[in-house]
């Protein structure tokens, strides 16, 4: 029997930075394309859990070491992404210390997550509007 094929999966982590005023996010600007401002993420590698893949990408692109507090959705539409079907696990996570710039982020930045003014890649500005109705109300939308 063949295997199907499938979407690949990623995990992304939006790392809230609780010890500084109104717990701003961490947003990275893309080294490569698609090129933009992007959630911290990133591929699951064959042999880790999406969890493991979450805290590692995090800690590659951010220097941080980021804990995994809440599984904000699954985002899965097929046209998420240019290159491929991905499916993406987007958590919310917390970190503490000074977010360095690495691997595939080419800039790292704090943001206001009620006021990001930077283009956006991929479904990220929907996935950042969800974290503001949770922040803000509690409620966990479910992606279409």
């Amino acid at each position: 029997m063949t295997r199907p094929v499938t979407p690949q999966l990623t995990a992304d982590v939006i790392i809230e930075m609780p010890l500084l005023d109104d717990k701003p996010i961490i947003l990275i600007e893309r080294k490569y394309e698609p090129f933009g401002w992007a959630i911290p993420g990133g591929f699951v590698e064959v042999g880790e859990t999406i969890a493991t893949a979450a805290h590692r990408e995090a800690l590659e692109e951010t220097s941080l070491d980021v804990e995994l507090d809440v599984l904000l959705g699954i985002y899965s539409n097929p046209k998420r992404d240019f290159r491929g079907h991905t499916v993406s696990a987007v958590f919310i996570g917390n970190a503490s210390g000074k977010p360095i710039a690495a691997d595939d982020a080419k800039d790292i930045a704090v943001f206001d997550p009620f006021n990001v003014d930077v283009d956006l890649v991929f479904d990220h500005r929907q996935i950042l509007e969800d974290y503001c109705k949770y922040r803000r109300d509690g409620i966990i939308t479910l992606p279409e």
